[in-house]
């Protein structure tokens, strides 16, 4: 057998088998594939929607309220679908409704594209259109955020259970440097598309790209489960529990048990026989609402405030994304420009999958997130300070200098809680506590949307930055005292005290 065909996993003993490397190949190359559309999507649309609606982000704001909404109120619900779902359903559910929902939205780009004067000449076949659109993107991030918790929350915690814990760190840190990788190039694809050959161009490569890619992606993905046995094995036991789930469900059914309905009729009578018990049966069915059962799962984790701190990042308009995207191309600045920046701004992010690994080895998880996320902060003053630069160009580019550097911190910081996550979080709660994480900061990226209706002239785009590095301190000062309440201390003063002496 040749050497580079298993993954190296050091002298240390473990009780798995070597993962083929192969096999890890195609899990990151299917990965790729999936994001890669995704991210030519998140890209694109607020220049589209900046098109069909010159000089405001009205649209780009509304598209951004519909797509977060969705995953606010759905997302708990898609990860305990997932969580009682085998995993080739969740691998076929999750790329047949990503691409096509993608395939929709592209081909009514194309439309509305074709036909600028629609807006005008035929206001209800405009509106539907932009309607099937937002529904179309609402859909697909959707599936994404199931492939999402799939990928980065199962399948990589399964394949790397038994084997040294630097495998997990190691995962995380490719998976996201994966994603960033099609962060940087999607966009300045697509931006070049746009800025040298034309929107419609763009719109037409998105749906060719996901007819052509989606085959690829399930064979890709499916040869992975296939054939790494931990993942046909935990797909068995969740096999096994969703049977044992549906066995209880049907169990106290009482056409089943004539001594069980005198009973249950019995109970009927005491229970209208007093109020009290009303109240109480409403407050356990509520309580046994699948929904809110997602929620008491999540608040009662460890993690609870590092998770709610990296959701507060997501409201924010100091990332390129559709609202930062939209305003930069009222300011002039062309669309290969803002690819571009967009593209320094996921190097830096990629740089920040290869330094995770060495500071979460030397200082810790936790460290490692503290460090980070004031990181972040302090880089985020720049983007405040371009507020105050008289000319639009210049601060243009001092705020996207600014985004760009904080993607470090806020790279490593992602990374640090995600792996406390799944450290912490016990494998039946992994799938529920990865969906309401998913909602809490979609919730927070609909909120930057609705500021974005409400402040929807670009020449205000400052009022969303401030409100932005606002949020981001909240966040800053939420973790802190987490780490405070865990290690009883921020930072060791003693040693710093120790090397400024050693300094003089």
């Amino acid at each position: 057998m040749e050497e580079g065909y298993y993954v190296q996993l050091g002298e240390h003993h473990h009780d798995e088998d070597p993962i083929p490397a192969s096999l890890l190949v195609s899990l990151y190359l299917g990965h790729f594939l999936a994001r890669w559309g995704a991210r030519m999507w998140e890209f694109s649309v607020g220049l589209y929607m900046i098109k069909f609606w010159p000089d405001s982000l009205l649209m780009a704001a509304a598209y951004g309220v519909v797509e977060s909404a969705t995953t606010t109120f759905f997302g708990p619900l898609v990860g305990q679908w997932l969580d009682n779902s085998t995993y080739p359903k969740v691998l076929r559910i999750w790329l047949l409704t990503q691409n096509f929902s993608f395939i929709v939205a592209g081909i009514t780009v194309v439309g509305l594209l074709i036909y600028p004067d629609l807006r005008v000449t035929n206001v209800t076949a405009f509106t539907l259109l932009v309607v099937l659109i937002n529904l179309s993107g609402a859909i697909a991030v959707l599936s994404t955020l199931a492939g999402t918790i799939l990928i980065e929350r199962e399948w990589v915690v399964v394949i790397s259970e038994g084997h040294p814990s630097d495998l997990l760190t190691k995962m995380n840190s490719r998976i996201r440097r994966i994603d960033l990788v099609s962060k940087l190039f999607a966009p300045v694809v697509s931006g070049f598309i746009i800025s040298f050959v034309s929107l419609i161009a763009s719109a037409a490569s998105l749906a060719i790209w996901n007819v052509v890619s989606v085959f690829l992606q399930y064979w890709l993905l499916n040869s992975v489960y296939k054939g790494i046995p931990a993942l046909t094995e935990r797909n068995r036991k969740r096999g096994l529990k969703g049977t044992v789930l549906n066995d209880q469900e049907q169990g106290p059914s009482t056409s089943r048990d004539p001594s069980r309905q005198i009973q249950n009729l019995d109970d009927r009578s005491e229970d209208f026989s007093s109020g009290n018990t009303m109240v109480e049966k409403f407050v356990k069915r509520v309580s046994d609402n699948s929904f809110i059962h997602a929620w008491q799962v999540y608040f009662r984790q460890d993690v609870v405030l590092p998770g709610l701190a990296l959701a507060l990042l997501y409201f924010t308009v100091l990332s390129f994304g559709t609202l930062m995207t939209a305003t930069l191309e009222w300011d002039g600045i062309p669309a290969y420009i803002i690819g571009t920046g967009r593209g320094i701004s996921a190097i830096v992010g990629i740089s920040a999958t290869f330094l995770y690994p060495s500071m979460e080895n030397r200082i810790s998880t936790l460290r490692t997130g503290l460090w980070s996320i004031w990181s972040q902060w302090t880089c985020l003053l720049v983007c405040v300070g371009s507020i105050w630069v008289k000319n639009p160009t210049t601060s243009a580019y001092v705020l996207m200098a600014g985004v760009a550097a904080s993607r470090l911190g806020l790279w490593v910081f992602d990374l640090a809680v995600i792996q406390q996550m799944q450290d912490q979080v016990s494998e039946s709660d992994r799938a529920v506590v990865g969906g309401v994480q998913n909602s809490i900061q979609s919730f927070w990226d609909l909120m930057t949307y609705i500021m974005g209706l409400i402040i929807s002239n670009p020449q205000d785009f400052w009022k969303l930055v401030i409100m932005s590095f606002g949020l981001v301190t909240v966040a800053v000062i939420m973790y802190s005292v987490h780490i405070y309440r865990v290690r009883k201390h921020l930072f060791h003063f003693e040693k710093l005290i120790v090397l400024f002496h050693r300094s003089i």
